[in-house]
């Protein structure tokens, strides 16, 4: 059995732990609390050794958050040498907060991404299937890999 490492990274607030928590059918959290940990830049290098994928999730209704997506893109895919197909962008909504789904414009490299917009509250079946599809590209990818490694030791 294959065993992806994904990493959800992105601005504070945007909502990591609430879709981490619901993708994987964890606990819900009802209240704010920050993630322990992941704030310190010095520590990102250990976290993403070995990563298949990385999705980057953002609160679209936080201009901030826009801005800092390059950023993230540039240290968690780029330097990492991670291909495009190996990213996914989470526009995640929080309650409440409506739903802009087809409005928001990206920079490159960004637009190149597989956008998916998120609202637990409305649809929360439809980002499930899409991180399902997104999950099986990664371990298709990885299973590709790994057939093609054991080919060349073979020959």
């Amino acid at each position: 059995m294959l065993k992806a490492k994904i990493l959800f990274v992105g601005p504070c607030e945007s909502g990591k732990t609430v879709l981490a928590n619901f993708l994987t059918e964890s606990s819900d959290i009802t209240e704010y609390s920050p993630t322990q940990g992941v704030r310190f830049e010095s520590c990102w290098p250990a976290l993403m050794k070995d990563a298949h994928g990385v999705v980057i999730v953002f609160n679209a209704d936080i201009p901030s958050h826009r801005k800092e997506m390059e950023m993230w893109y540039s240290c968690f895919v780029q330097q990492q040498s991670l291909q495009d197909t190996q990213c996914m962008l989470i526009a995640h909504h929080k309650p409440g907060s409506g739903d802009d789904k087809g409005s928001l414009s990206l920079s490159p490299p960004l637009n190149k991404l597989k956008l998916v917009y998120s609202n637990l509250e409305d649809d929360p079946e439809e980002i499930r299937m899409e991180f399902i599809k997104y999950l099986e590209s990664i371990i298709n990818s990885m299973s590709e890999s790994r057939d093609r490694e054991e080919m060349s030791i073979m020959t």
